[in-house]
């Protein structure tokens, strides 16, 4: 039985795993996309877990339909039980494909965030907090042209999470998907 996962170069441990399927791994993310941004009063957890693909492959486009297939009846299953889990009404399911489109991590992924009415004033925000914590940030070189300055999974303003309070997370999400 295998208890390390990779994901891009990152290294997953069998703690932070909640969900099996033939295809997809549902985990706990180290980082959350929205660090610090209370969404719920009841707000144990991370808010944003992530669905990726087994086969290590960075683009979505690189997925098999199977595989397609599996990762969104994945996200579907995860998604029902993280909105009631976090109590929110409505689900951000977010694929960022390529780092121009602002994934970090190059390993197909999706993110499910739960939502609810006045999370944000406006609601789609959540995309401008997305990019601005996982996009790579443009800067003009002395000759003009742009540059990427990495900003993604291990910079210093998305704060990493304990690896009990992620076990702790995916245990309780692992009983509630009847995984464990």
């Amino acid at each position: 039985m295998t208890n390390i996962y990779k994901f891009g170069p990152h290294t997953i441990t069998a703690g932070q795993i909640f969900l099996k399927s033939k295809h997809s791994l549902g985990l706990v993310n180290l980082k959350p996309i929205l660090p610090g941004r209370k969404l719920f009063i009841y707000s144990r957890g991370c808010l944003d877990v992530l669905v990726i693909s087994r086969r290590s492959v960075p683009r979505f486009l690189d997925l098999s339909p199977e595989e397609v297939s599996d990762i969104f009846q994945s996200a579907q299953q995860i998604g029902r039980v993280v909105e009631q889990e976090y109590g929110g009404t409505s689900l951000t399911v977010a694929c960022q494909d390529g780092p121009q489109a602002g994934q970090t991590v190059p390993h197909c992924h999706v993110h499910i965030i739960p939502r609810r009415l006045g999370d944000y004033v406006d609601n789609d925000d959540i995309y401008e907090d997305i990019t601005r914590n996982t996009n790579e940030l443009l800067t003009l070189s002395e000759d003009g042209v742009n540059e990427p300055i990495k900003k993604g999974v291990d910079n210093d303003e998305r704060k990493a999470r304990s690896e009990d309070d992620m076990t702790a997370e995916a245990a309780r999400l692992a009983w509630l998907l009847g995984e464990q």
